[in-house]
């Protein structure tokens, strides 16, 4: 459209407005229509949320046409969401693009809602399939990121196998003897708590010979084994690329059909799965085949049982890469906050170290059975996690009916919870969120005196 003209006068269209009109009338059409969409815009904001029955959904932050909420959250969405619970309530609303999600930031809500299968965790038990997450990294076969249907009733009948108690009871002698190689490996690389020592390889190590134990029945020698830098690579870029508020791709499907770097992060992250993970199910199997007598694992029992439970390679790869990375991240996390905390509260030190004496004593290391023994020591772990979880949203849930308390959660809505107003309080926590110096993260000195005198064999 050109505005301007080098004629000293202009001569009428023959069925329409004079060209001079042109740039006036165009810009009056824009002005029209921006102020229509603010109009309209305001209206949708000012409307009271309700679902398509016209019951009263949670109240919660309105946000924008289209993006919903999504532009309000920051680099850090548990934060935000805090801040949305301290205005709105325990059980607020929020659209992130078209889907409709439900926070819930009481524990007290949480149980009832999601945990307790005796009152209302049916209705919330399914899963929201993220695009990102599910059907790209998981290409829809993650046990932890899929509704109900037939596949997710194979994974979990399998899954379960290993996952219940007398299998976990099971693992009592690995899990013991884990934690002593990390606690030795960790004290002599410190010469004795005398030089600094990074904890972050010692503790995804131990977190991951854990799960190669129930997995794949095999664990690394040291933290220079290549797996292990491997697999922690893994774990980490699975939680950056599937963050549960951080595509957008994964709120407006529109954007699902065009490529984006996040996107060929997940399909790469997919390919890196099913080579890794998958790749160590084909060498059990090739064994298994050869005679060899396998340790009992989780790929051995889904070897046994994939003729009959119908399952291919793609299927086992993907379950064993949800049990990977569900119990590798997270727990190193953990260790790892609990390494950068304990020097800096040697009160907390002191008080553990006196009820270690008392109920281990210095001639052995302490071990599961001794858990319920150590109160105070079981204490600071629950601490640890209230403190600094690792996963702080959660997996987010969906409702398959209509639920009603006060409000109503419409069928379909997402529910998440948010873990963080547990653990933000800075007057209630020993180990609340104090300022931790990189020295203090990369140091294990301080807590020497934990494993100091202590039989390490």
């Amino acid at each position: 459209m050109n505005f301007q003209s080098n004629s000293t006068y202009h001569l009428p269209l023959a069925d329409g407005p004079s060209t001079t009109h042109q740039p006036l009338l165009t810009f009056a059409a824009l002005g029209v229509l921006t102020l229509a969409a603010a109009y309209w815009s305001f209206k949708l904001l000012q409307r009271p949320l309700v679902d398509k029955e016209g019951n009263n959904i949670p109240a919660g932050p309105r946000g924008f046409p289209i993006l919903g909420s999504f532009p309000l959250l920051t680099q850090y969405p548990e934060v935000t969401l805090d801040r949305w619970a301290k205005k709105f309530g325990d059980l607020y609303s929020l659209w992130l693009g078209n889907q409709l999600f439900v926070i819930v930031s009481s524990p007290e809500i949480v149980k009832d809602l999601i945990v307790s299968q005796l009152t209302n965790g049916a209705v919330f038990s399914s899963r929201k399939e993220m695009f990102v997450k599910s059907k790209t990294v998981f290409v829809g076969r993650g046990i932890t990121a899929t509704p109900y249907n037939d596949r997710w009733r194979k994974h979990r009948r399998i899954a379960s196998t290993w996952l219940n108690q007398r299998a976990v009871d099971s693992y009592t002698n690995t899990l013991d003897s884990e934690a002593t190689v990390l606690i030795k490996a960790m004290y002599q690389e410190s010469r004795g708590g005398t030089v600094p020592v990074n904890p972050q390889p010692h503790a995804g190590r131990a977190s991951l010979n854990n799960m190669l134990s129930v997995v794949f029945g095999t664990r690394t020698s040291s933290i220079y084994h290549p797996l292990v830098g491997q697999a922690l690579k893994i774990s980490r870029e699975f939680m950056n690329v599937t963050g549960p508020m951080s595509n957008l791709v994964d709120f407006i499907p529109i954007l699902q059909h065009f490529p984006s770097p996040m996107r060929n992060r997940g399909e790469k992250l997919h390919e890196k799965l099913v080579e890794t993970y998958g790749g160590m199910i084909k060498d059990i199997e090739h064994r298994m085949e050869s005679g060899e007598n396998v340790p009992d694992c989780l790929a051995k029992t889904m070897i046994e049982s994939k003729g009959e439970e119908k399952m291919d390679d793609l299927d086992m790869a993907i379950l064993a890469s949800a049990f990977m990375i569900g119990g590798v991240e997270t727990t190193a996390a953990i260790m790892q906050w609990f390494s950068a905390l304990i020097p800096t509260y040697p009160e907390i030190q002191k008080r553990a170290h006196e009820e270690l004496d008392r109920v281990v004593g210095r001639d052995r290391m302490p071990t599961v059975e001794d858990e319920k023994n150590l109160p105070f020591c079981h204490a600071i772990v629950k601490e640890v996690e209230r403190c600094h979880n690792p996963f702080w949203l959660g997996t987010p849930h969906v409702a398959s009916e209509n639920f009603t308390r006060c409000t109503t959660t419409p069928s379909g809505t997402r529910t998440r919870t948010n873990s963080t107003p547990s653990g933000t309080s800075a007057t209630t926590s020993p180990l609340r969120r104090a300022p931790i110096s990189p020295t203090q993260m990369n140091v294990i000195t301080g807590c020497s005196g934990l494993v100091e005198g202590y039989a390490l064999e």
